[in-house]
């Protein structure tokens, strides 16, 4: 098992006050990590270290407004004092903006190009583009770093309605295997994780109406499942710890998909 011990490893979390980066930020910390919280709610953030030190776990929150390259040298200058320089780095933040969702009332043609454009800040820019500028070089001089970036399944096969989330975690993948080939020499790997459906907060409008019962999308999602239903946060965090640690020393430019199979349903 000391394959997948991280003790002594620095893992910087981005989006972990949300469902999917705290589950996951709460994993490494599990398996001996030193965990820096970044985010923008201060209050959620706090909370999440909370939740890390309950379960024995270290974790301090450092603010950090992703899409802003000071915010993030700010944050990054703050967690090598407290914790030293980060040997892990996930970026977790993203999701998608109703403004941006094709519905009856918004067809494709309608989508404003400044929305478009926010959702690939949100999901490109600050999800992985300016943190691994920020975070990749130090990793790169110093010869050690494991970045995970968060994909979806609509990356691989666009899903209908989120037609700018879909392209922009498709963006992603693309990104992540040009850094995994850029600095597979240099000691830093560089892969994603694939998620099925999670329900969380940018989500549950879609797949559950106000009085809870599913609606026709959650009813075709787990129909195009094999598992038949919907993941749970804490089941992303053994691919985490995978890819964050000696497990996985050859492994770069791969995804890894924890989808319940929905990738593999055709017919």
């Amino acid at each position: 098992m000391s394959l997948f011990d991280l003790t002594g490893e620095v893992a910087v979390v981005i989006g972990a006050t949300g469902a999917l980066g705290g589950a996951i930020a709460e994993g490494l910390a599990e398996a001996g990590a030193r965990v820096a919280v970044l985010g923008r709610n201060q209050e959620r953030g706090m909370a999440r270290c909370s939740s890390i030190r309950s379960r024995g776990g270290v974790a301090d929150f450092f603010v950090a407004d992703a899409i802003r390259r000071e915010s993030l040298a700010g944050a990054r200058a703050q967690l090598e004092k407290a914790f030293g320089p980060a040997t892990i780095l996930v970026n977790a933040a993203g999701g998608n903006d109703p403004k941006v969702t094709v519905t009856a009332d918004m067809p494709f043609e309608g989508i404003a190009l400044k929305d478009w454009q926010a959702s690939f800040d949100l999901n490109l820019v600050g999800g992985v583009l300016l943190p691994c500028q920020e975070f990749g070089p130090g990793m790169v001089a110093r010869g050690k770093g494991s970045i995970i970036n968060i994909a979806s399944v609509s990356a691989h096969v666009p899903l209908s309605r989120v037609v700018t989330y879909s392209a922009a975690k498709a963006a992603v993948l693309n990104l992540t295997l040009f850094l995994s080939r850029e600095w597979a020499t240099k000691g830093v790997r560089v892969n994603t994780i694939t998620p099925g459906f999670f329900p969380a907060e940018q989500n549950r409008k879609l797949l559950f109406n106000d009085d809870g019962s599913p609606t026709a999308r959650t009813k075709a999602i787990l129909s195009h499942t094999p598992m038949g239903r919907f993941g749970e946060p804490r089941e992303l965090i053994g691919a985490a710890v995978f890819l964050a640690a000696k497990a996985s020393s050859f492994v770069t430019g791969t995804d890894l998909r924890v989808d319940g199979g929905f990738l593999s349903q055709t017919l």
